[in-house]
C-alpha cells in the first residue's frame, strides 16, 4: 500500500500545475464550443471528450519520464520516423488525393504528425552533443536533418504539416545560435517574393499558369487568399464564411449556441480547422480576447520552463515546443480571418481530432518533464 501511495505522490510531483491549470481551462472552453459546433452529431462531442482523456493520459506518462531518457530516444525516434515516411512514399494509403497514412498492421498511422515532435528532439540532441564548439558545418548538418523529413512530407502532399515540422526544427536551429545576419537575406527574399506575387497576381492566378513549386490546389489556396471573391462558392467559400461568422459575432457575440452561421451549416469544417469562427460568432471580440489571453499564458509558461531548463537539450526542445504552439495558433486564426492561406492546421485544444490532441499532449508532457528534471550530482570525494 505504501509503495502505491509513494508512486502516486511521485507521479503527481511530475505535474507542472500552472501549465496543467492553463490546459484545463483551454480544454473546458474547447469542449464547450465543440458542444455547440457539433449540432445534432453528438458522437463527435463524446469522441472529443475521449480524445482529451487520452491526450492528458499521454501527457502524464511522458511527464514521468526523465528528459535525459527521452534524449537517448531522439535518434531511434528520428530514424523510425524517416522509415515510416519512406513507407508512406512507397506503400501509403491515399485519401482525397493525398498519401499521408500507412497501415502498420495493427492500426493506420500518420507519420508526419509524430515528426512535429521528433524533429525538434533530434535537432536538440544534435546541438547538445556539439554545444562545446558550434561551427557552420554543424548548422548545415542540422539543416539536412530538417530538410529530409520536410521534403518527404511535402511530397505526400501535406504542406501544412510540412511547414509546422519545418518551423519547429528551425526554431531549434535558431535558438542554438544561428546568426540573424544569415537570416536577413532570406527575409529580404521572402518580402520580395510577396511583393512580386501581389504585383503579378492576375498573371500568376490565371487558369493554366503553372507555379512549378506548388500543386494546383495549393496555388488556388494562395490565389483565393488574395481575392476570395473570384470563387465565392468554391475555393473562396471557406475564407468568406469564416470572415462573415467572425464579423457577425461583433463585440459581445450572439450567445452560446446562438450562432446562425454555425447552426445553419454555413461554416465549413466547423469542428476542426474553422472552430475559431464558431467561437468568435458566439462569444464575440471579448471571447476572442479571453482565448488569446489563455494562449498567451500557455506561451509564457512554456518560455518560463525554457529559461529554467537545466540542460541544453531541455532549453532547445522547450523553446521549440513553445513556439510550435504559437505557430499553431497564429496560422489557424490567420487562415480563419483571411490573412493566411488555408493549410489545415488545427487550433490547439479547441479543434476536433485525436491525433492532433495526442501530439499536443505529448508536447506538454515533454515540457513538464523538462520543468521537473534535476540532473544527478556526482558525490564530492572526501580528502
Amino acid at each position: 500500500m505504501n509503495r502505491i501511495m509513494n508512486w502516486i505522490l511521485g507521479s503527481l510531483r511530475c505535474i507542472d500545475w500552472p501549465l496543467l491549470l492553463i490546459l484545463a481551462l483551454l480544454s473546458g472552453l474547447g469542449m464547450t464550443v465543440m458542444h455547440s459546433a457539433v449540432g445534432d452529431t453528438d458522437w463527435r462531442f463524446a469522441d472529443q471528450g475521449r480524445n482529451f482523456l487520452v491526450a492528458f493520459a499521454v501527457m502524464w506518462v511522458v511527464a514521468m519520464i526523465p528528459i535525459s531518457r527521452m534524449m537517448k530516444m531522439a535518434i531511434p525516434f528520428y530514424l523510425s520516423g524517416i522509415v515510416l515516411l519512406l513507407g508512406v512514399e512507397f506503400f501509403g494509403i491515399t485519401n482525397k488525393g493525398a498519401t499521408r497514412w500507412l497501415d502498420v498492421g495493427i492500426t493506420v498511422v500518420q507519420p508526419s504528425e509524430m515528426m512535429k515532435l521528433v524533429v525538434p528532439m533530434m535537432l536538440a540532441w544534435y546541438f547538445d552533443k556539439h554545444r562545446a564548439k558550434l561551427r557552420i558545418i554543424d548548422f548545415l548538418a542540422a539543416g539536412v536533418l530538417l530538410l529530409v523529413p520536410f521534403t518527404l512530407i511535402v511530397k505526400q502532399p501535406d504542406l501544412g504539416t510540412a511547414l509546422l515540422v519545418f518551423a519547429t526544427g528551425f526554431f531549434v536551429i535558431y535558438f542554438a545560435g544561428l546568426s540573424f545576419k544569415l537570416l536577413a537575406p532570406l527575409f529580404v527574399l521572402g518580402v520580395t517574393a510577396l511583393v512580386l506575387i501581389l504585383y503579378y497576381e492576375q498573371m500568376l492566378c490565371a487558369p493554366g499558369f503553372d507555379w512549378v513549386v506548388l500543386h494546383e490546389y495549393q496555388k488556388h489556396r494562395v490565389c483565393t487568399l488574395l481575392d476570395p471573391s473570384t470563387d465565392p462558392l468554391g475555393k473562396g467559400f471557406h475564407t468568406i464564411q469564416g470572415m462573415i461568422a467572425i464579423g457577425s459575432g461583433g463585440i459581445y457575440g450572439k450567445g452560446y449556441m446562438q450562432g446562425t452561421q454555425t447552426h445553419l451549416d454555413f461554416i465549413p469544417e466547423r469542428t476542426t480547422d474553422f472552430i475559431f469562427a464558431v467561437f468568435a460568432e458566439e462569444f464575440g471580440l471579448y471571447g476572442g480576447i479571453l482565448l488569446l489571453i489563455l494562449y498567451s499564458l500557455l506561451l509564457l509558461r512554456g518560455f518560463f520552463i525554457t529559461l529554467k531548463a537545466r540542460t541544453q537539450f531541455g532549453r532547445l526542445l522547450a523553446g521549440a515546443l513553445t513556439m510550435m504552439f504559437f505557430v499553431y495558433v497564429f496560422v489557424n486564426m490567420g487562415m480563419v480571418m483571411g490573412i493566411l492561406p488555408i493549410v489545415g492546421v488545427p487550433l490547439p485544444f479547441m479543434s476536433y481530432g485525436g491525433t492532433a490532441l495526442v501530439t499536443l499532449g505529448f508536447a506538454c508532457g515533454l515540457l513538464m518533464s523538462i520543468s521537473n528534471y534535476e540532473p544527478s550530482k556526482s558525490p564530492v570525494p572526501e580528502n
